[in-house]
């Protein structure tokens, strides 16, 4: 709209000031029916109009660029005149840096209103963001005023506040909420004064504070001060002007500083600062730093005196590999971004490689241009502002480039704040943050976790706390993955490729992930090394076989005659899967579901158990490794009732893979039939019955039996829930049985000689003790075990009831761990044993021990389980199809039946 509103409120608006913030405003002003009669904004500058002049200008409104608007203390008398030709009924300031003289300030009929980014009284002048960060307020937020000749003084119209978090920049808080948030409260504020609602509301003088504006000369590091000063003064002046100090006979300026140091340790290269408590440490996570309080803060990015920033972690190498050549057709994208430079830099009579991007005269606007240019010229290229800070000269800002095209990037590999730990004869390097779009970051609000140690109870480390609005931009990346990525467009043969490659790196890895198993999870190190990893890996191997092979079909219909009819199947991907694994098998159960996943073409989110993260995000890491593209796998641990649960509600999400309980199960299919009726697979509780009839080899059928029931704890879903032994032979087994048991070795799980490690956490360890009391208490007789180990951690002994009968609350319901419930049968009564294991709701898995091959398949007919293992138990293998029936759940894990899971038909008909 460019002409008077017909609009009851609509007002005439001089709009003074400058910027993007400037430009959003004046723009939503207009959408709101207020006509713009004037803008007053700065000259340009080194031949570059500012985005609020150069969009009025578009406009048809009337742009004036005063240098000044006063001279020697009085207002110019032609600036006045031309600024009251236009009839303004209101001044709006969003954001101006000159002095506007109070004839123009008083002149319209509502006066003049100005945006600040603050909570006045408090931090009042230039710098106010700025000083809200280095203060370390908790608050922060914007004011509205009415403007007076006072500097900031003028009364209140409108605040707005909003949350400091502990890392937050001028710019993560100003994109965050004050630049949104600020242009809607400007219009708010116009809206109030238009319907004559605006209040006034003079500012207390109580808590008003005054700080000068902040520049380069005055943003020396005062190292004399505890580390939480340290970090506010750095992230205060983070990305302008920047924190610097001296060190190796230079300025250094340092940016992206952190507390969060959980798990660092420092060692690495010695960085002597001038001045400071101790010397810096330069780490593979960055710069460690340390207050006069000893405290460690962490640094990831430093700017050279010369204006190259690095990752602080690159500080002491050298200029990294040599130059890339390239190829025609990326001279051809190098020509056409040069042109680019050419355009945003037109003061540069020619762009070559040394020169500076920002040395030439750009401002924080052209990195924005810059970036979204190129993403638009090579097809929605990842590309961050960073990037260009990093890359600030033309040369490596085009090898920069490539290295992306080609997806050489190792940017992510640079940017892991590795947790590293000794344990089990190495060094474990463990990421901890939740991983998003390729990269890995802290959760929303910086929240964390602990992650325990089941064999001691002590914590591991922190782990970042996934919160809601994580969730949704790990769907969105993963979105964006798989309708404009790369994955969509590499053909199913380099897809396999890509996972044959992620499996090698998971087998290079795999002695790293079982030792990081047994220390989050309580894995026994050798089981872990063969089933929990060696599993994992064959899971990918077998799949990534089958990217290639999924096919459709043709198929006879009736023809039209005359015209004849072809028909074919199409077997395409679902798109985003949401995936939500269990705590007793992390990275196998991960696998067996994202495995199959990423063969069928789709893209992932994964929510590891809270109590089990950290195997899925080194899986993560290795992902990166192998070439994988970014935002294919996002992992995010967190709760399940928040993060699970905004999985099964997310609009965008097409597919849940789940395996847990019975009861959170049903949940999950509710929320999936309710959001967007999503595909959905569960692998839930089980109750699973072994029966072992008199006839059986009885020294496999102990050993056997032991597996199905003590086998990693216990903690197996397919665990023999309940053991039906004929009675011929009941008291025999019984016997072998405790005698076994008492063998079983009770100990550190990464002890090459232990059987049984610790349960997987405490509240687990709690439910395994009232369990046994409770049958106990029935009436069942409590043979061995029962109680936990008396010594520290999650032990708990391997226990034998018998006399359990049908009704017990044991012979009903699942346990989870190392508890055998024994129930004898009358002697060839096969039908009668049936009929008991047949009593339950669950039927996941199940078991015969018999020579006489005649009642072994009699009875794996009468089954009413997804599996049936006959004189075996535990046997799976990544070939033969994996789930359960009734309440056990639905869907297939691992064979080609699982790819069904993740996949949907469509039909083609054509006519000729």
């Amino acid at each position: 709209m460019t002409g008077p509103s017909n609009h009851p409120t609509a007002m005439k608006i001089a709009v003074i000031g400058q910027s993007l913030f400037g430009q959003e405003v004046y723009c939503h002003l207009r959408k709101e029916g207020h006509e713009v009669v004037g803008v007053f904004t700065v000259p340009d500058k080194d031949g570059k109009a500012d985005p609020l002049g150069l969009q009025a200008e578009k406009d048809g409104v009337p742009v004036f660029k005063f240098a000044r608007w006063r001279a020697k203390g009085q207002a110019l008398p032609d600036v006045v005149a031309k600024y009251q030709a236009l009839g303004a009924e209101l001044n709006v300031l969003p954001f101006c840096s000159q002095f506007i003289p109070m004839e123009i300030i008083n002149a319209p009929q509502h006066g003049s209103i100005i945006y600040h980014p603050s909570l006045l009284p408090r931090h009042r002048g230039a710098s106010a963001i700025n000083w809200t960060l280095i203060h370390g307020d908790k608050k922060g937020g914007f004011s509205i005023f009415w403007a007076d000749d006072g500097l900031d003084t003028g009364d209140l119209l409108l605040q707005k506040e909003c949350e400091v978090l502990p890392d937050d920049t001028v710019s993560t808080l100003y994109n965050r909420f004050l630049f949104p948030e600020g242009i809607k409260g400007m219009v708010q504020a116009v809206r109030l004064i238009a319907e004559g609602k605006a209040p006034r509301l003079p500012q207390p003088e109580e808590g008003a504070t005054y700080e000068g504006i902040q520049k380069k000369e005055t943003a020396k590091i005062n190292w004399d001060q505890p580390a939480e000063a340290i970090h506010n003064w750095i992230r205060g002046n983070d990305k302008v002007p920047g924190a610097w100090t001296e060190a190796c006979e230079q300025k250094l300026t340092f940016f992206n500083s952190t507390l969060n140091t959980s798990g660092l340790v420092p060692e690495g290269d010695t960085l002597p600062i001038t001045g400071a408590h101790r010397p810096g440490v330069v780490t593979k996570a960055g710069l460690i730093l340390f207050g006069n309080d000893d405290r460690m803060l962490l640094v990831k990015n430093i700017q050279l005196e010369d204006g190259k920033m690095i990752p602080a972690s690159n500080f002491f190498k050298g200029a990294g590999s040599s130059a890339l050549e390239l190829t025609e057709a990326e001279l051809v994208i190098a020509e056409a971004v040069r042109s680019a430079w050419q355009r945003i830099l037109p003061n540069v009579l020619e762009v070559e490689d040394s020169t500076d991007f920002f040395k030439s005269g750009a401002a924080s606007v052209d990195v924005v241009r810059l970036v979204e240019e190129v993403k638009e010229l090579c097809d929605g290229l990842e590309l961050e502002n960073e990037d260009v800070y990093m890359a600030s000269t033309f040369g490596d800002f085009t090898q920069l480039l490539v290295r992306k095209l080609r997806g050489d990037d190792e940017e992510g590999e640079c940017s892991i704040d590795y947790v590293e730990m000794a344990v089990n004869k190495r060094t474990l390097h463990m990421p901890h943050q939740l991983f998003i779009g390729g990269a890995f970051m802290d959760a929303e609000g910086a929240k964390t976790f602990e992650t325990i140690n089941p064999t001691d109870g002590s914590v591991i480390c922190q782990v970042s706390l996934a919160q809601v609005t994580d969730v949704d931009k790990a769907v969105a990346a993963a979105k964006d993955a798989f309708e404009n990525g790369l994955w969509g467009k590499i053909s199913a043969r380099d897809r396999g490729r890509l996972l044959y490659r992620l499996a090698d790196l998971m087998e290079q890895h795999q002695e790293e992930l079982a030792t990081i198993e047994a220390l989050d999870a309580g894995a026994v190190y050798t089981l872990a090394l063969k089933t929990h990893v060696g599993m994992s890996i064959q899971t990918f191997r077998y799949f990534a076989g089958w990217c290639d092979k999924i096919q459709g079909s043709t198929i006879p219909i009736n023809q039209a005659r005359p015209n004849r009819n072809l028909t074919l199947t199409r077997k395409e991907p679902v798109g985003v899967c949401g995936i939500i694994i269990p705590w007793n098998y992390p990275l196998m159960m991960l696998s067996w579901k994202t495995a199959a996943c990423l063969a069928a073409g789709n893209t992932v989110v994964i929510k590891p158990a809270q109590v089990t993260p950290l195997t899925a995000l080194k899986f993560a890491e290795l992902t990166l490794k192998a070439g994988i593209p970014k935002g294919v796998v996002n992992v995010l641990p967190g709760s399940g009732s928040l993060v699970g649960q905004r999985l099964s509600d997310h609009p965008d999400v097409r597919k849940i893979g789940f395996t847990g309980s019975t009861e959170v199960g049903k949940h999950i299919m509710k929320s999936c039939a309710v959001s967007n009726v999503k595909k959905v697979s569960l692998e839930l509780g089980g109750k699973s019955p072994l029966i072992i009839f008199a006839d059986c080899d009885l020294n496999k059928a102990v050993q056997m039996g032991m597996s199905s029931v003590f086998f990693n704890k216990g903690e197996n879903c397919i665990a023999a829930g309940r053991l039906f032994v004929e009675d011929s032979i009941h008291d025999e087994f019984v016997r072998r049985v405790v005698e076994e048991v008492r063998k079983m070795k009770v100990g550190n799980p990464l002890d090459r000689d232990t059987d049984h490690g610790p349960q997987n956490h405490h509240a687990h360890l709690m439910k395994l003790m009232e369990y046994c009391q409770r049958g106990v208490k029935e009436g069942a007789t409590l043979i061995c075990g029962g109680k936990q180990v008396p010594r520290p951690g999650f032990f708990f002994e391997p226990t034998v009831f018998t006399d359990v009968e049908d009704h017990m609350f044991i012979a009903k319901e699942e346990s989870f761990g190392p508890i055998m419930i024994i129930s004898r049968f009358a002697d060839g009564d096969v039908d009668a044993v049936l009929s008991r294991a047949n009593a339950t709701e669950f039927g996941l898995a199940s078991g015969v021990f018999t020579r006489d091959i005649n009642k072994a398949l009699y009875v794996s007919d009468k089954l009413q389980a997804g599996t049936v293992f006959v004189n075996t138990y535990n046997k799976t293998d990544v070939a033969a199809p994996f789930g359960g029936f009734k309440q056990s759940g639905f869907g297939k894990d691992l064979g080609e039946a699982a790819l069904n899971e993740y996949l949907r038909v469509k039909t083609v008909t054509f006519e000729y």
